[in-house]
């Protein structure tokens, strides 16, 4: 005999939209406790639940909210992310400037990004939302979403900041990492991943944590190294490939503060990053400053990256970031930044320059140096003192 809760599962398809309302209301918070009753009967729960997402305003967000407690099991997410029609539903919904439960289907894609499956919405043409966007494929439409939907600049009931990690998610495949560094002949050459760094300053934590993953995603694909670390356009006369992403100035701004640098730490230094106002604020989050960190030791596995770093000042920012941030976790990404970018390149000789290791005052805790790479001992560690 069914118990109370398993009969207030199957008034979820009731013909009555006041009994599925209150089915669907009642059931959000056991849907973060009682995994095992949106799985009984093969998953029916979770089909009319799928349904249910093209329902009535409450009904939807509703069902939206199971969907995404219940979608970390590994069956329940196969059964979401697998279905076209559903994919579809999502989209065509996300992108319409009306629903009021964008932000909700946000969430669960970002859920579903987590299976593989979910690739093909990077080759996935559907109609063109016009109010919205140029283009016809999905993911050019879920980036329009992002960009031009913050803070309620589409739809007044969303503002898309979780489609960052749906963004991050899709990058850490492969193919995401090619659509989001390779410029787009569709989209006038833009390069999607410059359409979301600009948001590393965002005063929304989701966004800057979202987008701060996307871009450490990004720097795994070394052959996109170059145009992650060139200018938008150096020169017009170049064609595409030579079209620059002009990424480390989102990289590295959030990561200073209000400090003045010498003459000698200045010269070089990206034009964005001087003359800064003296209340500017360091990025608050510990680990979005950590994945900045890493993307930069990302960023300077090959000789051009080091040498590119070398010539805008990577070091005196990383040394000052250092310095003022008491955190361990930081201070050692900053070690592994600093002994990368300033260490001997192989056939170099001599010491590291002067002022490399040991600037950063007296209680700046410990930076590393290393010493040539010909050495058999490990790495030296220099305590500041």
């Amino acid at each position: 005999m069914p118990t109370e809760l398993e009969e207030l599962v199957e008034f979820l398809h009731h013909g009555n939209t006041q009994i599925r309302q209150v089915a669907a209301e009642h059931l959000v918070g056991y849907s973060q406790a009682d995994l095992p009753l949106f799985k009984r009967s093969q998953l029916e729960p979770v089909k009319d639940l799928k349904l249910l997402v093209k329902d009535y305003g409450p009904i939807a967000k509703n069902a939206l909210t199971i969907l995404i407690n219940i979608s970390h099991d590994g069956e329940v997410l196969k059964s979401l992310a697998n279905d076209d029609a559903f994919l579809e539903t999502l989209l065509s919904r996300i992108t319409n400037k009306k629903e009021p439960n964008a932000n909700e289907i946000a969430m669960l894609l970002a859920n579903m990004a987590k299976d593989d499956s979910l690739q093909r919405v990077l080759e996935l043409r559907r109609d063109i939302p016009k109010e919205l966007s140029k283009s016809e494929w999905a993911m050019d439409q879920l980036m329009d979403c992002f960009v031009k939907g913050a803070e309620g600049g589409y739809n007044k009931d969303a503002d898309y900041d979780y489609l960052a990690y749906f963004f991050a998610d899709l990058s850490k495949f492969p193919k995401g990492r090619e659509y989001m560094t390779t410029p787009q002949a569709h989209d006038s050459d833009i390069i999607p991943l410059t359409k979301l760094q600009v948001f590393t300053s965002h005063a929304s934590h989701i966004r800057r944590l979202g987008v701060a993953s996307t871009i450490k995603n990004c720097a795994f694909h070394v052959p996109a190294h170059q145009t992650l670390l060139s200018n938008l356009n150096p020169d017009p006369t170049l064609p595409p490939p030579h079209i620059g992403a002009n990424l480390l100035p989102y990289l590295l701004l959030p990561l200073m503060g209000p400090e003045e640098y010498s003459d000698e730490d200045t010269e070089g230094m990206l034009d964005e990053l001087q003359l800064l106002e003296p209340d500017k604020e360091r990025e608050k989050d510990i680990e979005v400053m950590k994945t900045h960190l890493e993307t930069l030791l990302l960023l300077s596995t090959t000789a051009e990256g080091r040498n590119v770093m070398r010539q805008i000042k990577v070091y005196p920012i990383v040394r000052e970031c250092h310095l003022h941030v008491e955190d361990e976790g930081v201070r050692e990404a900053c070690d592994r930044v600093v002994q990368i970018i300033m260490r001997n390149e192989e056939g170099e000789e001599g010491e590291i320059p002067e002022g490399a290791v040991g600037a950063a005052g007296a209680d700046a805790g410990r930076m590393v140096e290393l010493k040539d790479e010909n050495e058999d001992d490990d790495d030296q560690i220099v305590e500041i003192c």
